[in-house]
């Protein structure tokens, strides 16, 4: 068998079409269990009595363009989104250049708008990602395209990343990581003139995320934690920072300031760079598995392997996905982590609480287990209490393409862009008393203080069909790193470190610096 064969386009027998069905059923049933376990009813009206879009309040382009500019909102969109349920309600219009999106911030409305949406979700259109992807001949990959062939792509990613089982097979590649990472945080602390001080843990903690996630998805080692790190790798982080950064303000500067302003050009050299270092790094597989074949071996490996040999997808399709993969998976581990350590720090006896919790099923440092996680319901709950109050995407966008939507007595026609304001929600004080405060034990059964929300009210990972497709990847990192970290340190704030608030860069991130003491346990 030759690289070629197993390499080649995806080509739909009749066997893959019973597949792809059957997978759609699956889905569908999926769907169907969520919506019923919300005990909730399709929303009904009277022909005639529903409202419409022109009746919605909102801000008009001037107001936005004050609050954006003016205010200093730029940078704080998520923080905007309170602002204008305070003023507005739970669901309001905004306009904006030749954006014309309804937001809904409640949890409820937010699942009025998943239940309705289709067998094929659309998120917010990224018409810039598209052109580029035609400008330079390349798949469309999972965020531009739509359809039966965003399902086929999806379909194919899923098995190895969502299914707890199989996403278990990745714990020693992640260990490995957090052991790197642990030398490295030692390395930095004892440079400082502290001995304990790491400044800036965010960016490396970026590191970390992006050794974590390329380990799997490229089945190679880049040296992000190494003390030199090499040139290519650089090059590689630093567009993958540059794209998520340019992105969203290319998208809302008018096509005609492309030759007045450079971040059209900024933003192609940053996918340019992405782009390359990845198809390098997956044509470095295809070569070794291509060698492998030929001499007569088993071609063995993890998803990169797993992706390229089951002809699901075609190589250009995968050099996209996996570049796309890669962007998703950097940012929820290292903020989240950041955000985590940040408010351990501030909180000793949470600190404390978790580090019991750790000990007591890994005496002596012992590594964890993804079976002894199972048992860590702390650690689990304080990793969704900082996706709670720090939802890496703050607002999430769904195009309904395909059919006319009802949400909250308000009719809507195809082609409605909603945009889901999952920053209000998790910080709303009905589903969750004193939000901006930092209460694991919201998560917890059978603690009084346990929350009693709504499904919807915190989703950072997404639901249904448009899941994140690296979530289990992502929580494994994190309650590996977290609770390695409590074996080996204290963290304590840094003296007079101010409070430091989030801001929004397309995901939300620390808007300072992060300095975190790291005192040796005994």
């Amino acid at each position: 068998m030759t690289a070629r064969r197993v390499f080649s386009p995806v080509r739909l027998t009749a066997t893959r079409w019973r597949q792809t069905a059957l997978l759609q059923l699956e889905g569908a049933r999926s769907l169907k269990a969520q919506t019923s376990d919300l005990n909730v009813q399709a929303v009904t009206a009277e022909p005639g009595k529903l409202k419409t879009i022109e009746d919605l309040p909102g801000p008009s382009l001037a107001t936005t363009v004050y609050w954006l500019f003016v205010k200093g909102y730029a940078d704080k969109s998520h923080a905007m989104q309170l602002e204008h349920k305070r003023l507005y309600g739970p669901i309001w219009r905004s306009r904006f250049g030749p954006f014309d999106v309804i937001n809904v911030a409640t949890a409820e409305l937010i699942s009025q708008v998943i239940r309705q949406e289709g067998r094929y979700p659309v998120r917010t259109a990224l018409p810039h990602w598209k052109e580029y992807r035609e400008m330079r001949g390349q798949a469309y990959g999972l965020h531009v395209d739509t359809g039966p062939e965003w399902y086929r792509m999806r379909s194919a990613l899923n098995p190895k990343m969502l299914k707890l089982r199989e996403a278990a097979a990745f714990a020693p590649v992640i260990h490995d990581v957090v052991t790197d990472l642990l030398d490295r945080l030692e390395r930095l602390r004892l440079r400082s003139q502290d001995k304990n001080t790491v400044n800036d843990l965010a960016s490396e903690l970026y590191k970390f995320g992006f050794e974590g996630i390329s380990s799997i998805l490229f089945e190679t080692r880049l040296g992000c934690l190494q003390e030199e790190i090499p040139t290519e790798t650089l090059r590689f982080i630093a567009a993958a920072n540059n794209m998520l950064t340019l992105s969203e303000t290319v998208l809302f500067f008018p096509r005609w300031t492309r030759k007045i302003f450079p971040f059209w050009k900024q933003f192609i050299q940053a996918w340019d760079d992405l782009y390359s270092v990845a198809r390098l790094l997956i044509d470095r597989k295809v070569k070794q598995m291509d060698e492998q074949v030929q001499q007569g071996e088993k071609v063995e490996g993890m998803y990169l392997t797993y992706l390229l040999s089951s002809n699901k997808l075609s190589l250009a399709e995968v050099y996209i996905t996996i570049t796309e993969l890669l962007l998703g998976g950097v940012d929820t581990t290292s903020n989240t982590m950041s955000w985590t350590l940040y408010h351990l720090a501030r909180n000793p006896e949470i600190q404390k609480h978790l580090y019991q919790e750790v000990v007591s099923m890994c005496p002596d440092k012992q590594m964890p287990t993804t079976e002894d996680l199972t048992r860590m319901p702390y650690l689990k709950a304080i990793i969704k209490e900082t996706l709670r109050l720090y939802p890496v995407v703050p607002g999430n966008g769904r195009l309904t393409l395909d059919n006319e939507v009802i949400v909250d007595n308000y009719w809507f026609p195809k082609g409605t862009q909603f945009h889901l304001c999952h920053y209000a929600a998790s910080h709303d004080e009905n589903e969750f008393p004193d939000p901006e405060c930092f209460v694991p034990e919201r998560w917890l059964r059978g603690v009084p203080s346990r929350s009693q929300h709504h499904p919807y009210s915190s989703i950072p990972f997404g639901v249904g069909v448009r899941a994140c497709v690296g979530k289990r990847v992502a929580e494994l990192e994190m309650y590996f790193a977290l609770s390695r970290l409590m074996q080996h340190y204290e963290v304590r704030p840094v003296d007079e470190t101010p409070n430091i608030q989030p801001k929004t860069r397309t995901l939300l991130i620390p808007s300072k610096p992060i300095n975190l003491r790291f005192i040796p346990r005994a």
